[in-house]
């Protein structure tokens, strides 16, 4: 097929546009015209996670074309709502441009800030006004990942004062929601042991937040290290005839830590316990 020329001339958003348009029009794509917003969905929350991978261990261009992929999901979407006569791409631009410029008073206004934390509470405090909902927690997505979740809604109550005074107090709830776990093992009662776990969690996440981490990210970056330390484990193992699943406890854990010292760059006699 020929490549439609004014496509060819476009450039920016108005080709991606034009794109979009071609792919849903009636002689597109059928697997584009087939498309609605519910099926999209999945693809979308696939394609943010992509982005993700893309900072964390690819190159630019990964990244360039990774936001492309996003971009395209933004511009689908606009299209199948502007067919049932709901809105455009070019709504969605304008509403998210208007937004912004509601909510940066201090930029596009007479308002004055001391620092970043008066701009986040002036932005809750507007977005209440706007949403007519009294709760500030109003608009936490229900599908973020737990971890994700807890650090959201734990920043919202605390732009509002709702929050640990010092870090200290922070660490005391770690230790007091682990004694409380520690208790409801001893007890049994299953329903109380995953209450008080989820306590614990939150508590955790809480002390991420104190301390300027995000706690989906660190324990990510911890899920890949262990992934990457049990995985030379095999291949250890392997090397020696072994399968992982005919091993001891004791072999995986003296492979652990070699792996360990491999990494951090010190001799066995320095390894100490399991992480």
């Amino acid at each position: 097929m020929t490549a439609d020329p004014d496509i060819q001339r476009e450039h920016g958003m108005d080709r991606l546009l034009h794109v979009v348009d071609r792919l849903r029009g009636e002689d597109g794509c059928p697997w584009d015209r087939e498309q609605t917003l519910h099926t999209l969905k999945q693809y979308l929350i696939e394609e943010c996670y992509e982005v993700v991978d893309a900072l964390d261990y690819g190159s630019v261009d990964e990244h360039r074309e990774e936001l492309g992929d996003v971009l395209l999901h933004v511009a689908l979407q606009a299209r199948i709502r502007q067919e049932e006569g709901e809105f455009s791409f070019n709504d969605v631009a304008n509403a998210i441009a208007d937004k912004l410029i509601r909510r940066h008073p201090h930029v596009f206004g007479d308002v004055q800030v001391a620092g970043s934390g008066e701009v986040l509470q002036n932005w809750e405090a507007i977005k209440v006004k706007e949403k007519k909902e009294p709760s500030v927690l109003h608009g936490v997505p229900r599908h973020l990942p737990s971890l994700q979740k807890a650090q959201r809604v734990q920043s919202r109550v605390s732009r509002v004062g709702f929050d640990w005074p010092e870090n200290e107090d922070v660490l005391a709830k770690i230790d007091e929601e682990l004694a409380e776990t520690r208790a409801a093992i001893s007890g049994g009662d299953e329903k109380e042991i995953m209450e008080e776990i989820g306590d614990l969690l939150f508590a955790v996440v809480n002390l991420s937040r104190f301390q300027k981490v995000n706690a989906e990210e660190a324990l990510r970056a911890t899920v890949a290290k262990f992934t990457r330390r049990f995985k030379q484990v095999e291949r250890r193992l392997r090397d020696e005839g072994k399968k992982v699943e005919e091993s001891s406890l004791d072999e995986m854990e003296t492979h652990w830590q070699a792996v360990k010292n491999d990494e951090a760059g010190v001799s066995s006699s320095d390894s100490g316990s399991a992480e």
